[in-house]
């Protein structure tokens, strides 16, 4: 039976046990193994309170085509996790790799430093007392008490219950003086020529296709909303026969879902232009792994690629402040609706041939993610919460306004994927487009502030948070990659050691305290190319 879920009420178990530690972490992600590791290998008592059945996040999860940005500037533990999952392939270090290989690291990570990993831990209550966490209850009842807590879930739970200042979605540009926020409609995964968004194609009296908006969105450029850019899964396929498990149609499949992937693919016959560049083609972001598995199998991280893919857009919006039950519906009709999208493609007879051929060539390998029905456990929860802290990494921090106070680095594009799909009439012709979607690099690699993963002065002094860190969205796009995530949690991890041995609130540490036990560590704090 597979356990795809993201929670099961039956998988919580009552206890009366209360847990006594000097760290405690919330979110088994890379970032919060790496945080445990670290912590306990400075001596300090340490539990991972995991909400779900695996541990690992994205790292684990299928998104094995790493988004590095520039590897120079990836040091400490973050590095050495590359290098180890190099040493299974036989090699010094990889950075694309299957998920069972990041398992198998994550996985004797935990054993070799007896990291005690609680599944199946939903955050409940959060008691406060003195501007510190002194306690946190899960479903069930487990209670762990801890001098230092880190939030390294993708959600912020942990931070939200306890009164944490956040925010979600995008921000105006005019809030932090940045040109690249808010609602962005732009000519990537874009809609390059006419696709028909009515219900009955030309008549506007029948209403709008799925999931499309009204509006015009192009008008309200750099406006900021609550809307959050699409999460999908990171599917891990394969094009061995052998191997692969043929794409099958999804219980409650919902033909009127996939009418917009139909007209998308079917565009070439009305006006077609073989000079547009993202024109419906073959499958794109199918990246094959360059190692081959014994055997001479090929595998792929195959991520959404296009003006229709396998981002659900619009179908996250809820998720920050949704139940766990409600999350879990949310979860579900993500993978219905990709699930979906890769048999609708490669089997329906209204997609042309050369396209279903091409997704009929892929499949799921048997092999991965044995335990979920050969799906990854973890959905890509791209952006969800984020701490509004004393310093705010913007889109300024990515084009040259470096801060001193560094506890990693990031260098990957601000990448945002779009975020809401719209219906508009241009020059008398229905248009369907996305916004949302935005590329653009970092003029060089940047750090990271200390004040950007700790609260506000005066708010809680006792939390971390390395992966729901304080960014615009903007600039989260570019810094949320798993090798930041990965080095934050060991930075958080050293600076939490620091603060129980000299009993102060996080936001008190001497930076120059702090600096010389990350850069004995191995972390990268500036860009060594520029110093």
């Amino acid at each position: 039976m597979s356990n795809l879920h993201y929670f099961k009420r039956e998988w919580i178990t009552p206890s009366d046990e209360t847990i006594n530690v000097d760290i405690a972490i919330y979110g088994g992600t890379a970032s919060g193994i790496i945080a445990a590791v670290t912590a306990a290998q400075r001596g300090k008592s340490v539990v991972v309170l995991q909400p779900g059945k695996h541990v690992g996040g994205m790292t684990t999860g299928g998104l094995g085509w790493t988004d590095f940005g520039r590897k120079h500037v990836i040091g400490g533990r973050s590095r050495e996790f590359y290098n180890m999952v190099g040493k299974l392939y036989g090699l010094s270090e990889e950075w694309q790799f299957e998920p069972s290989k990041a398992r198998k690291v994550i996985d004797t990570l935990i054993a070799d430093n007896n990291i005690d990993v609680r599944y199946c831990q939903y955050v409940d209550t959060v008691e406060t007392s003195g501007g510190k966490i002194t306690a946190a209850k899960m479903l069930g009842g487990l209670t762990v008490n801890a001098k230092m807590w880190i939030d390294a879930s993708y959600e912020g739970d942990l931070m939200a219950k306890a009164g944490v200042s956040f925010t979600t979605g995008r921000e105006a540009n005019s809030q932090y003086d940045e040109k690249l926020n808010g609602i962005q409609v732009r000519d990537k995964h874009q809609f390059s020529h006419p696709v028909d968004p009515y219900k009955v194609a030309g008549d506007p009296s029948s209403g709008l296709l799925p999931m499309l908006e009204e509006g015009d969105f192009t008008a309200k450029q750099g406006e900021g909303d609550k809307r959050l850019q699409a999460y999908n899964f990171r599917v891990c396929m394969t094009d061995d026969p052998e191997l692969k498990i043929d794409w099958a149609k999804p219980a409650g499949f919902e033909p009127e879902l996939y009418e917009l992937v139909s007209r998308w693919f079917n565009a070439e016959k009305d006006g077609y232009n073989e000079q547009i560049k993202n024109k419906p083609d073959t499958p794109a972001k199918f990246d094959v792994f360059p190692n081959k598995t014994p055997g001479g199998h090929r595998k792929t991280d195959t991520n959404n690629h296009g003006a229709v893919s396998s981002d659900f857009i619009g179908g996250n919006w809820e998720w920050p402040d949704a139940s766990y039950e409600r999350r879990e519906e949310i979860f579900q009709r993500h993978v219905a609706w990709q699930q979906g999208y890769y048999w609708f493609v490669a089997n329906d007879e209204s997609i042309p041939q050369r396209y279903r051929d091409a997704y009929r060539t892929w499949g799921l390998p048997k092999d991965e993610f044995t335990d979920t029905g050969n799906w990854p456990h973890q959905l890509y929860v791209r952006e969800c919460r984020r701490m509004v802290a004393d310093y705010v990494i913007t889109e300024h921090d990515c084009l040259g306004n470096h801060v001193q106070d560094s506890v990693g680095m990031g260098s990957y594009t601000m990448d945002s994927h779009n975020c809401t799909r719209f219906a508009k009439v241009i020059d008398g012709k229905a248009w369907v487009l996305n916004d949302g979607d935005v590329q653009i690099p970092p003029t060089d690699p940047y750090p990271v502030s200390y004040r950007a993963v700790v609260p506000k002065v005066g708010e809680i002094g006792n939390l971390f948070v390395p992966v729901c860190f304080s960014a615009s969205h903007i600039a989260y796009g570019s810094a949320r990659m798993e090798p930041v995530f990965m080095a934050l949690g060991e930075s958080v991890a050293i600076a939490a050691s620091l603060c129980l041995d000299e009993n102060c609130p996080v936001q008190e540490l001497p930076y120059d305290h702090l600096q010389p036990e990350l850069l004995k560590a191995k972390q990268v704090l500036f860009d060594p190319t520029k110093q």
